[in-house]
C-alpha cells in the first residue's frame, strides 16, 4: 500500500474452527473447502480494533475476555471488549450472554467442570439487525444458526469455561477469575433500525455506529480514524471502494462517500 494514502482495503484471513459452516453465505463465494467459521479483516498490527464476520453450525463455546488491568497483571497488552451486530439468524437461533442469577468464582468453576452451566446460561432469541454489547468479564457464547459482524478490541485473548466436550484446551483459572458471572443488563442490547444513523455504543474502548447513507453525522467524532464494514451498497473512502463482505480503515472519516442505498457499519477506538 501507498503509505500516503489515508485509506486501504483490509485483506481477508478465513479461518477454520469446529463449529464452522460449510457454506458461506452471500456475498461471500460459498466453497469453503473446510469448516469456515471466522473471516478476519488483517488491521495493521498497531490498530486497536479488528473486525470480523462470525458464521455458526453449532455453538461456540462458553467463555469470557479480561478487562485490561486482568490482562496487563497477565502479562498480555489489553483486555478484549467486543460488540457484534446480527445479519442473519436461523429461527431458533440464540445468544448467551450473562447467566440466568449471579455465580461466584467457586460455582462458576463447578458448575463449568460438571456441565451445568449450559442450563445456567441466559440464552437470548436473537434476530437480524440486532447489536448486542460484550464488556469483559460477560460470560458468553454464540450459538448456532447466526452469521454476525464482531468488532473488537485487537486483542487475542478469550478464556474458555465450557466446550460441550470438544477437545480443546479450557482455561478455568484465569476465566474463572476475571468473569462477572451475572443476568444481562438490559441496555447491552437493542434492535436496529435499518432505516436510521445511530450510535450504537460509546464505551470505554469501544464506539460503534450505524450508518444510513443520507446521514454520515455519527461520524463526527471519529477524529482518528475508523473501521469501515459495508452491509449493503458501495462505501469509498479516499478514493478505496468496499462493499458488504469487505473492511476498510480509513485515518480520515471526512473523505467517506456512500452510494445510494448503502449502509455500513462505523467501529473506531477512544483513547
Amino acid at each position: 500500500m501507498d503509505v500516503t494514502m489515508k485509506a486501504q482495503k483490509l485483506d481477508t484471513i478465513r479461518v477454520e474452527k469446529p463449529w464452522g459452516v460449510d457454506r458461506l453465505p452471500p456475498p461471500f463465494d460459498a466453497r469453503t473447502g473446510g469448516r469456515v467459521g471466522e473471516i478476519w479483516f488483517r488491521p495493521a498490527q498497531s490498530n486497536p480494533l479488528l473486525v470480523k464476520y462470525i458464521f455458526t453450525s453449532e455453538r461456540l463455546s462458553i467463555q469470557v475476555h479480561p478487562d485490561d488491568r486482568q490482562a496487563q497483571a497477565r502479562g498480555l497488552p489489553a483486555g478484549k471488549e467486543e460488540c457484534w451486530y446480527i445479519l442473519d439468524a436461523e429461527p431458533d437461533a440464540v445468544l448467551g450472554i450473562g447467566t440466568l442469577r449471579a455465580l461466584g468464582e467457586r460455582e462458576l468453576a463447578d458448575t463449568a467442570r460438571s456441565g451445568a452451566i449450559e442450563a445456567l446460561m441466559e440464552w437470548h432469541p436473537v434476530r437480524a439487525n440486532m447489536f448486542f454489547h460484550i464488556p469483559p468479564g460477560t460470560v458468553h457464547a454464540i450459538g448456532a444458526g447466526v452469521t454476525l459482524v464482531e468488532i473488537q478490541q485487537n486483542v487475542d485473548v478469550t478464556y474458555r469455561l465450557y466446550d460441550y466436550g470438544r477437545p480443546r484446551e479450557l482455561h478455568l483459572a484465569d476465566g474463572t477469575a476475571v468473569a462477572k458471572a451475572a443476568p444481562m443488563s438490559r441496555d447491552l442490547c437493542r434492535q436496529v433500525d435499518i432505516a436510521e444513523s445511530a450510535l450504537l455504543l460509546d464505551s470505554r474502548h469501544l464506539v460503534v455506529a450505524h450508518l444510513n447513507a443520507n446521514d454520515l453525522s455519527p461520524l463526527a467524532d471519529a477524529r482518528d480514524g475508523a473501521m469501515i464494514v459495508p452491509l449493503s451498497g458501495t462505501v469509498a473512502a479516499d478514493g478505496v471502494t468496499a462493499q458488504a463482505g469487505e473492511c476498510l480503515w480509513t485515518e480520515d472519516v471526512a473523505t467517506i462517500e456512500a452510494g445510494a442505498g448503502a449502509r455500513f457499519l462505523a467501529g473506531w477506538h477512544k483513547p
